[in-house]
């Protein structure tokens, strides 16, 4: 019932549980040999650090997975209603001939695997990158030493648990999808269409209406570009700031972490947006509108969200970095003062400009080479 093409398109949900389970396994097992060690004979200094480093551990863990975990469901919430909205006949023939919801349901079990391959391809590279976490974390100062263990528990936490709760979900909400009249399913795609014409303000010109619809059109793809945006304005910023403050690796981690997001999540949303556009551009170009009008009428609408994403990824990673700075580790000495970094800032922005520009100028040229009589052919 779901083929390998429909898998293909997890792997979205893979990235982001690769990233989110590297930096979990990395934190959580650099706490759990940091509190095995004894620090009691040491001195003040390596004190205050130690407690320090054993709360940032688990507010990184906590803060990181959090968030790429709440990510991920959003995603997989997403990509499960648009197959069952998009193979809503063939669903709505399998409960004709008897097949109950559950039944069909218990088959996107297979939607979890993403989580399992992203997970466990993240959690193995920790265990590479492991050894030279610690010895960044140890500093220059080397005020104690942590050993480096395997703890059962990290694989466990952040593999085979989000992996069945990731199956649980996907089946659980596929049930709830599934639970419509058998006739319904049938003529879904229909009314989804007609759905999808109505509404719109009559005052504005056509091009504003239909830019305004297709945003409209496609809340879940709004996340996903504003997701896009502000990994890039956190993280990009965050990465230039943590040379300063912890050291030049876990920089340049965050940094790739961050546009592997950033560009995964924008590739995929505006993928979506065009292949979801695919006929309004075929009817446009029949009613003599130029690859120009028809390019900003389609991707326009998502420039401002994505601006937004931006400018809350700024405001937070400052407001992150000035907590930890000013509460966690408020105890150490020698601390440098920390502010707003506009250096970051001003190298940040232009990249981001011309890179999210240079991607919207390549699905305009996707748009461009749409072939309008396939299209037409399928109406």
């Amino acid at each position: 019932m779901i083929g390998k093409k429909d898998l293909l398109k997890l792997a979205g949900i893979s990235v982001v549980t690769c990233c989110a389970a590297f930096v979990c396994s990395l934190m959580l097992s650099y706490r759990f040999d940091l509190a095995a060690i004894d620090v009691s004979s040491a001195g003040e200094e390596a004190r205050k650090l130690y407690d320090a480093q054993l709360s940032n551990s688990l507010i990184v863990s906590l803060v990181t997975g959090g968030c790429l975990v709440l990510t991920s469901i959003v995603m997989l919430l997403t990509y499960i209603r648009n197959y069952v909205d998009t193979h809503c006949r063939e669903l709505g023939v399998m409960k004709a001939l008897g097949h109950s919801d559950l039944s069909i349901a218990k088959h996107f079990w297979v939607f979890g695997l993403s989580v399992l391959i992203g997970s466990g391809l993240g959690w193995g590279a920790s265990q590479i990158y492991m050894p030279e976490f610690y010895k960044a974390q140890e500093g220059s100062d080397k005020l104690y030493t942590v050993p480096l263990n395997f703890h059962i528990a990290v694989p466990l936490t952040v593999v085979v648990i989000p992996s069945l709760l990731f199956v649980m979900i996907s089946v659980f909400f596929a049930a709830r999808r599934l639970r419509k009249p058998v006739m319904n399913l049938l003529h879904e795609e229909a009314n989804t269409r007609q759905r999808a014409s109505r509404g719109g303000d009559v005052s504005g010109t056509f091009l504003s209406d239909l830019r305004r619809d297709t945003v409209r059109s496609r809340y879940s793809l709004i996340f996903f570009i504003w997701f896009s945006a502000f990994c890039f304005g956190s993280n990009v910023q965050m990465a230039f700031s943590m040379k300063k403050i912890a050291s030049a690796t876990f920089g340049v981690m965050i940094l790739v972490i961050g546009l592997i997001l950033s560009y995964m999540m924008l590739f995929l949303a505006l993928s979506a947006v065009v292949k979801g556009s695919a006929k309004t551009v075929a009817m446009m170009r029949v009613f003599g509108y130029d690859d120009r009008e028809v390019g900003r009428a389609v991707l326009n609408g998502f420039r401002p969200i994505a601006w937004i994403g931006f400018a809350i990824g700024t405001v937070y990673q400052f407001g992150l970095l000035k907590i930890m700075l000013t509460v966690v580790f408020k105890d150490l000495d020698n601390l440098p003062d920390y502010s707003f970094d506009i250096k970051a800032l001003c190298i940040a922005l232009p990249a981001f400009i011309i890179s999210y520009e240079l991607i919207m100028f390549f699905f305009s040229s996707r748009i461009r080479k749409l072939p309008v009589k396939s299209i037409m052919l399928d109406c």
